[in-house]
């Protein structure tokens, strides 16, 4: 599952697009840029692939967004023999998981914070992800595991 969210800071927005694995909750793939290109959520999905090795047949979620929608972005998800399947339009409950993490990134983290640059911000969001999102935040869908934990307990 995927989509992207917009962090504030002095110099402009920060985009950060992640790819959730809906099983474990670990965000696999991630990706911050300047810009909304295709290139965002490409980088994001390729450092998933890169992670997971997923296997032919992985349902692959996403939004609507122009970006998922792209020939560059399909024909990843071709290349890789991912199904694509993608929100109904105008339903924001199709991709809750994602936008339940995006929620928890701001409340826990953004919100507090006042960016002055946005390099600060992926510094920031980076630690969060792979330090503490991963790592240590304990879930009440994994039996208050945290992703990688979770991950270890059912392999």
């Amino acid at each position: 599952m995927t989509d992207i969210t917009y962090v504030p800071t002095a110099e402009g927005w920060l985009y950060l697009a992640v790819v959730l694995d809906l099983y474990t909750r670990r965000i696999v793939g991630w990706a911050m840029s300047e810009s909304l290109h295709r290139q965002l959520v490409i980088d994001a999905l390729q450092m998933a692939i890169a992670t997971r090795q997923p296997l032919p047949g992985l349902l692959h979620h996403s939004v609507r967004g122009s970006q998922y929608a792209s020939h560059d972005y399909q024909a990843l998800l071709t290349k890789h023999e991912m199904l694509s399947s993608m929100s109904r339009k105008g339903n924001c409950y199709d991709n809750a998981p994602a936008e339940s993490f995006f929620g928890t990134l701001k409340t826990e983290l953004v919100f507090h914070q006042s960016y002055a640059t946005r390099n600060e911000a992926r510094l920031d969001i980076f630690e969060y992800i792979e330090v503490f999102y991963n790592r240590t935040r304990y879930h009440s869908a994994l039996g208050y595991q945290s992703p990688v934990n979770y991950e270890a307990s059912v392999a």
